[in-house]
Order: C-alpha cells, then structure tokens, then sequence
C-alpha cells in the first residue's frame, strides 16, 4: 500500500477549506491546509458576506436616523457619511472573527497543519508547494471564487471595483453605476444609496435579483425605486470610458443606445471559479467555464479528489460549501456512499425588506413540471410588523396536490430568520396543519407562518366542501 504524507490535503482556506480540513483532522486525519492568500477565511469573511452585512446594517442605522418621525421621533440633522468610519468598523468585525480562523487556532484546537502558498498539482496523489513534493491520499478542491468581469468594451482599461475593493474605500462616492441586480449588485447599491450616493444599476435581464420569481423581484425593484435606486433593466454595458475621474458607460435597451456616467463603476455580475494555476490536468481534473466538474458524492474524475464550494459551480452560498465539505470528508475518511441534495438548499438576499427562499419557487415548480397551490399573506396584516412599521413584504407558500408544501419564499423583514422554521418543516416532512395548529407567540413576525398554514386549510377545497355541508345541515 502506498506511504503519503498526508491523508488529506485542502487546498483553500475559505469556508469550504476551513470546514473540510478542521472536519477531516478532527476525526483523525493526518490533515493539511493550504491557502495562496495571506490569511485564512476566504472571500466570505474578508470580501463578503460578513463585510457586506457589516455594511447593510451601517445603512439600516443611517436610514432609520434619516427618518426618525417614521417612529415618532423628533427630525434630527443627520451629517453626511465618513466612509472611513464604515471602513474601519467593517475591518474591526473582520478581526474579531479572523480569530478563530488563524493557523495557530486551528493547529491547537483541531491539529490542522497551515501553510500558505500556492500549490501546483504534479499527479493526483502529488503537489508541489514552494518547491517541495508532497503527497497526500485524498484532496478537496476548495479555491472558491472571483467576480467575473463582463465583456464589455474598455472594461479591462478603467479602474472599476468589485467585491474586493468595496469596503475599504477611502471616500463615499457621489454616483455609482451597479453593473448587475443580482443579490451582491442590490445589497450594494441599497446599502450606498441610503448613504447618499446616487445609484444606477445595470441589468441585461428584465427583473432585479432574476433567480426569483418575477413578482419578488417586482416587489423589491418597487421598493428600492422609491428610496432613489435608479434601475435600468433590460439594459446591456456595451463600452465604458474612465475620464477626469468620471465613469462614462455606453449602455443599449430595445436597440436604442445612450450614455450614463458615475464617479463609481461596481462590477457585480456574478462570480468565476478559480481553477487556474494548479495544473488540475496533471491530476486528472476535469473543468469548465463553470466549475470543477463532480459527481454527487462530489468527487471529480480523480475519485481521490473532491472538490467543494464555489469551486464546483453548485450554489454560491457559504452554508452550502459547508455542508459540501462535511459530505466530502465523510466519502474521503470514512469512505461512505454520502450524496449531496440541494432541493432544499435556503438562501438569503439581506434587503430592506430581506428577500429568503427554501424548496422550489414558481419558476422551478414549472420546469420540472410539478402542480402546485399558491398560498400568499401580506406582511401588513401582522401586528409585530404594524409596531414595527415593518410591513412591507409577504410570504408565499408552495404546496402540491398532497397538501405538503414543497417551497416557501418571504419577502420582509427578518425573512432570513423566519425562513429557517419553513426549513425545518420542509425538509421534515411536517404537515401544514402542524404549524397552523401550534401556538406562536404574540405578537412575533413568525405568525406570518402560522397564519400561512392555517389559511391554506380555510382556503382549500376540503373546507369550502365541509363550509357547503354545515350550511346545508343548518338550514
């Protein structure tokens, strides 16, 4: 039997990396850890989600300071925005975290080996790392993302920004172009907006956040309008222009052609796998312009090789590269036939209002076909919501002919939070009468699920029968 020098190599210390390494050394694994970055943590921690939400909620406080006789308070003069301020708050909470995500942490708590550096693969059992071989008998591929630069004329030339640069700006921006509506694009151009810079946004698809259906994406598209987000929908970036510090993008809508400018362009169009620069041919891994290519128990051709995270082009989410992780450890360690099942995957786009999904939405429902009941309640029919002056928003259900519900959507705030009981109930198989019969408490914005639950029944066929037969008897 082959002698390696490790059980398990990761290469990427992001939050699959991180997850799979400390998971596979955990439970015995001789494990090492290799990022190319200067720290451990990854995209999320340092240029994402934990950035990104650091921000919303600077923009949530400045918002609501900026209309405090909403809740009965006095109009206060509010000064303008010190970026710097945000900045150096985001970079503190980072810090905070990166605790638990440095190499001596890990080493002491879970016995996970660092080193920093980039590998390259020799075969899919060897790398090299600074001019050492080393060997290893599995490997998880887990080097995340970048964001993906559109084509468009000029892009290359000028100095735009993305999910990198962001947050540590050294000024607020008067304007900004936001190329793309998706969920980084929106948060962003929220969040600077209630800042006060003016916000355009550029989309080529006819709705804002186009992974949901269309009268979510209406729903949040009104709202962000009327606080002055500008959206320019069914619009394409053709050529951009940088000048005298000014942004000059050429876009195109129904074959008409016009120019907006900004002080800031943000690119915000999605994301691109790294797979470049570790030879992943010498070890037998297949890719494309998506991913890694890999099986359902997340191995690639290479079956000694996984790979996890955004690296695989599955769902860009930070909980679902950990889950990926924790079933690419259990195949690799323990060598169990795990699958991954992302029909219930929950996500979270961290609005005002929140936009959170679990299960199938309208539009998935149909491509693959399924029969279902729509069952909508509006949020300004909650008291908590009425309190709170939260009432923007609703939630809608999915359930099929069987009366189970197979998704759930809300539009509203906290929805990320109130999404998770929706998790527990799909994913458990609990009876929509369940939860329309248990007691929850008053007033919460969770008895938005309750009243969901227990209005379908009162909707349903089953009760208009039973309403006809009760009448009929008491004539």
């Amino acid at each position: 039997m082959p002698k390696y020098d490790y059980d398990m190599i990761v290469i990427g210390g992001g939050a699959a990396g991180l997850t799979a390494s400390t998971a596979c050394a955990s439970v015995g694994a001789k494990t090492l850890l290799i990022e190319k970055e200067e720290q451990l943590g990854g995209d999320c921690l340092h240029y994402g989600c934990v950035p990104s939400k650091s921000l919303i909620k600077s923009a949530y406080a400045y918002h609501v300071m900026r209309n405090s006789t909403k809740y009965g308070l006095p109009q206060i003069d509010v000064p303008e925005v010190d970026y710097q301020q945000i900045a150096c708050r985001i970079k503190d909470i980072i810090n905070t975290i990166q605790v638990h995500d440095e190499p001596g942490y890990i080493k002491e708590k879970y016995n996970v080996e660092t080193r920093f550096g980039s590998a390259k693969f020799l075969d899919q059992h060897a790398i090299e790392l600074d001019g050492q071989k080393m060997s290893s008998k599995n490997f998880v591929l887990a080097m995340g993302s970048s964001p993906a630069v559109p084509p468009i004329e000029g892009i290359n030339d000028v100095p735009y920004i993305t999910n990198v640069e962001i947050f540590s700006l050294k000024k607020l921006p008067k304007s900004m172009i936001v190329l793309g509506a998706g969920p980084i694009g929106m948060e962003m151009a929220q969040s600077f907006n209630r800042f006060g810079t003016k916000v355009m946004v550029v989309e080529f698809a006819p709705h804002v956040l186009p992974r949901e259906d269309e009268d979510i994406s209406e729903t949040v598209e009104a709202f962000l309008q009327a606080e002055g987000v500008q959206c320019m929908l069914s619009t394409k970036g053709v050529k951009v222009e940088h000048k005298n510090d000014t942004f000059y993008l050429t876009v195109e809508r129904a074959g008409q052609q016009s120019t907006i400018d900004a002080e800031c362009l943000l690119v915000a169009t999605g994301r691109a796998p790294n797979v470049n620069g570790l030879d992943l041919e010498k070890a037998g891994v297949e890719y494309d312009r998506r991913g890694i290519k890999v099986d359902k128990r997340l191995r690639t051709k290479s079956k000694n090789i996984y790979a996890c995270g955004d690296i695989n082009g599955s769902f860009p989410f930070t909980h679902v590269a950990a889950y990926e992780a924790g079933t690419a450890m259990m195949n690799a360690i323990f060598h169990l036939p795990l699958k991954v099942n992302y029909t219930n995957v929950p996500w979270c786009t961290y609005l005002d209002p929140e936009v959170a999904s679990i299960g199938l939405n309208e539009k998935r429902a149909k491509e693959v076909g399924i029969t279902y009941t729509v069952q909508r309640e509006e949020l300004k029919s909650n008291h908590r919501a009425q309190a709170e002056g939260e009432t923007k928003g609703f939630i809608k259900l999915l359930v099929n002919k069987k009366g189970v519900p197979i998704g759930c959507q809300i539009v509203g705030a906290h929805a990320g939070d109130l999404i998770h009981e929706w998790v527990a109930v799909i994913n458990g198989k609990v009876s929509l009468n369940t939860i329309g019969n248990a007691i929850h408490a008053y007033p919460t914005l969770s008895e938005i699920n309750k009243t969901a639950s227990f209005n379908y029944f009162i909707n349903a066929s089953f009760w208009t029968k039973l309403r006809l037969l009760l009448n009929w008897r008491c004539v």
